[in-house]
Protein backbone atom coordinates (compact mmCIF):
# COMPACT_ATOMS: atom_id res chain seq x y z
CA UNK A 1 0.00 0.00 0.00
CA UNK A 2 1.18 3.52 -0.84
CA UNK A 3 0.98 6.46 1.51
CA UNK A 4 1.42 10.15 0.65
CA UNK A 5 1.39 13.17 2.98
CA UNK A 6 1.32 16.85 2.07
CA UNK A 7 0.77 19.95 4.20
CA UNK A 8 -0.96 22.92 2.57
CA UNK A 9 -0.52 26.32 4.22
CA UNK A 10 -3.05 29.13 4.01
CA UNK A 11 -3.00 32.68 5.31
CA UNK A 12 -6.41 34.22 4.68
CA UNK A 13 -6.34 38.01 5.19
CA UNK A 14 -9.95 38.21 6.43
CA UNK A 15 -11.71 36.98 9.54
CA UNK A 16 -13.95 34.59 7.57
CA UNK A 17 -13.60 33.18 4.06
CA UNK A 18 -14.13 30.02 2.02
CA UNK A 19 -11.44 28.82 -0.38
CA UNK A 20 -11.83 26.04 -2.96
CA UNK A 21 -8.82 23.77 -2.40
CA UNK A 22 -9.93 20.99 -4.77
CA UNK A 23 -7.20 21.69 -7.37
CA UNK A 24 -4.47 21.53 -4.69
CA UNK A 25 -5.85 18.26 -3.30
CA UNK A 26 -6.23 16.79 -6.80
CA UNK A 27 -2.58 17.68 -7.45
CA UNK A 28 -1.63 15.76 -4.29
CA UNK A 29 -3.55 12.73 -5.58
CA UNK A 30 -1.62 12.90 -8.87
CA UNK A 31 1.69 13.18 -7.01
CA UNK A 32 0.81 10.22 -4.78
CA UNK A 33 0.46 7.79 -7.65
CA UNK A 34 -2.47 6.15 -5.84
CA UNK A 35 -5.05 4.78 -8.30
CA UNK A 36 -7.53 3.26 -5.83
CA UNK A 37 -7.75 4.45 -2.23
CA UNK A 38 -8.79 7.22 0.10
CA UNK A 39 -7.85 10.86 0.50
CA UNK A 40 -8.19 12.48 3.94
CA UNK A 41 -8.14 16.27 4.10
CA UNK A 42 -8.23 17.91 7.52
CA UNK A 43 -7.45 21.26 9.00
CA UNK A 44 -4.90 21.27 11.77
CA UNK A 45 -6.35 24.36 13.47
CA UNK A 46 -9.35 24.65 15.76
CA UNK A 47 -10.63 27.85 14.15
CA UNK A 48 -10.74 26.57 10.57
CA UNK A 49 -12.70 23.92 8.70
CA UNK A 50 -12.57 21.57 5.72
CA UNK A 51 -15.87 20.60 4.11
CA UNK A 52 -17.42 19.50 0.83
CA UNK A 53 -20.10 21.47 -0.96
CA UNK A 54 -20.94 23.38 -4.14
CA UNK A 55 -18.62 26.11 -5.45
CA UNK A 56 -21.30 28.76 -5.78
CA UNK A 57 -20.73 32.34 -4.60
CA UNK A 58 -24.28 32.86 -3.30
CA UNK A 59 -24.07 29.70 -1.22
CA UNK A 60 -20.78 30.84 0.31
CA UNK A 61 -22.37 34.18 1.18
CA UNK A 62 -25.24 32.28 2.80
CA UNK A 63 -22.80 30.12 4.80
CA UNK A 64 -21.11 33.23 6.17
CA UNK A 65 -24.39 34.95 7.05
CA UNK A 66 -25.82 31.80 8.66
CA UNK A 67 -22.68 31.14 10.70
CA UNK A 68 -22.54 34.75 11.87
CA UNK A 69 -26.17 34.46 13.06
CA UNK A 70 -25.41 31.23 14.94
CA UNK A 71 -22.13 32.41 16.48
CA UNK A 72 -21.64 36.15 15.97
CA UNK A 73 -18.21 37.65 16.48
CA UNK A 74 -18.10 39.39 19.86
CA UNK A 75 -14.84 39.86 21.77
CA UNK A 76 -16.68 40.64 25.02
CA UNK A 77 -15.68 38.05 27.66
CA UNK A 78 -19.16 38.37 29.16
CA UNK A 79 -20.63 36.94 25.94
CA UNK A 80 -18.22 34.04 25.39
CA UNK A 81 -16.39 32.54 28.38
CA UNK A 82 -13.53 31.43 26.09
CA UNK A 83 -12.70 35.09 25.54
CA UNK A 84 -11.85 35.36 29.25
CA UNK A 85 -8.55 33.62 28.38
CA UNK A 86 -7.43 36.76 26.52
CA UNK A 87 -8.55 35.44 23.15
CA UNK A 88 -11.29 37.04 21.07
CA UNK A 89 -12.10 34.09 18.79
CA UNK A 90 -14.69 32.00 20.62
CA UNK A 91 -17.05 32.44 17.68
CA UNK A 92 -14.45 30.93 15.34
CA UNK A 93 -14.26 27.76 17.45
CA UNK A 94 -18.06 27.41 17.30
CA UNK A 95 -18.18 28.01 13.54
CA UNK A 96 -15.51 25.36 12.99
CA UNK A 97 -17.51 22.88 15.06
CA UNK A 98 -20.53 23.40 12.83
CA UNK A 99 -18.65 23.22 9.49
CA UNK A 100 -16.44 20.29 10.43
CA UNK A 101 -12.80 19.30 10.72
CA UNK A 102 -12.20 16.93 7.82
CA UNK A 103 -13.39 15.15 4.73
CA UNK A 104 -12.56 11.78 3.20
CA UNK A 105 -12.89 11.35 -0.56
CA UNK A 106 -12.53 8.12 -2.51
CA UNK A 107 -9.75 7.95 -5.10
CA UNK A 108 -10.85 6.02 -8.17
CA UNK A 109 -8.69 5.54 -11.27
CA UNK A 110 -6.22 8.07 -9.88
CA UNK A 111 -8.74 10.89 -9.37
CA UNK A 112 -10.93 12.27 -6.60
CA UNK A 113 -14.30 10.55 -6.94
CA UNK A 114 -16.95 13.22 -6.31
CA UNK A 115 -20.69 13.44 -6.74
CA UNK A 116 -22.13 16.18 -8.94
CA UNK A 117 -21.02 19.68 -7.96
CA UNK A 118 -18.90 18.51 -5.00
CA UNK A 119 -15.70 20.41 -4.26
CA UNK A 120 -13.41 20.60 -1.20
CA UNK A 121 -13.26 23.87 0.72
CA UNK A 122 -11.10 25.38 3.40
CA UNK A 123 -13.19 27.53 5.75
CA UNK A 124 -11.40 30.25 7.69
CA UNK A 125 -13.02 31.73 10.79
CA UNK A 126 -10.08 33.53 12.48
CA UNK A 127 -7.73 34.64 9.70
CA UNK A 128 -4.54 36.67 9.33
CA UNK A 129 -2.10 33.90 10.26
CA UNK A 130 -0.64 30.77 8.74
CA UNK A 131 -2.71 27.61 9.16
CA UNK A 132 -2.04 24.12 7.84
CA UNK A 133 -4.23 21.54 6.16
CA UNK A 134 -3.12 17.90 6.09
CA UNK A 135 -3.67 15.86 2.93
CA UNK A 136 -3.11 12.12 3.52
CA UNK A 137 -3.62 9.66 0.67
CA UNK A 138 -3.48 5.88 1.08
CA UNK A 139 -4.14 3.09 -1.36
CA UNK A 140 -2.73 1.14 -4.28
Amino acid sequence: MKSFTEYLTFNIPSKMAFLNITPKVADCVRQSGVQEGLCLVNTMHITASVFINDDERGLHHDFGKWLEQLAPFNPDPNVYHHNRTGEDNADAHLKRQIMGREVVVAVTKGKLDFGPWEQIFYGEFDGNRNKRVLVKIIGE
